[in-house]
């Protein structure tokens, strides 16, 4: 089952954007982890904005390597300058339906 990591982010002080986008990507990938976007382009269709800035999805194989990633020592200078210039929301969804009715997603409890 893959497990997707939404991370709503709402940049203030942009100090620590580079290093983290040169360098986290590698940590997502050592814990099996996969970038399917990481954009500021956000057009919100419908309901009122996010008050947001960027917006990345990770696929990972198991909600187990999101929190290994996240827990990853290597990590937690990135995520406490993260943490510093933004306000940031994580949130992990599987990949099945709750409906139970699309036939190719695993049926959600």
């Amino acid at each position: 089952m893959a497990i997707y990591m939404i991370a709503d982010i709402k940049v203030t002080d942009n100090k620590w954007v580079p290093a983290y986008a040169a360098s986290v990507h590698e940590l997502v990938h050592k814990h099996g982890g996969k970038y399917l976007s990481r954009s500021g382009n956000i057009e919100t269709l419908e309901g009122n904005p996010p008050d947001t800035n960027l917006i990345a999805l990770i696929q990972f194989p198991s909600t187990q390597a999101v929190k290994s990633f996240l827990a990853d020592p290597k990590y937690a200078p990135f995520a406490a300058a993260r943490k510093d210039g933004s306000e940031s929301r994580f949130q992990l969804i599987d990949d099945t339906d709750l409906a139970g009715t699309i036939p190719y997603l695993p049926k959600g409890q």
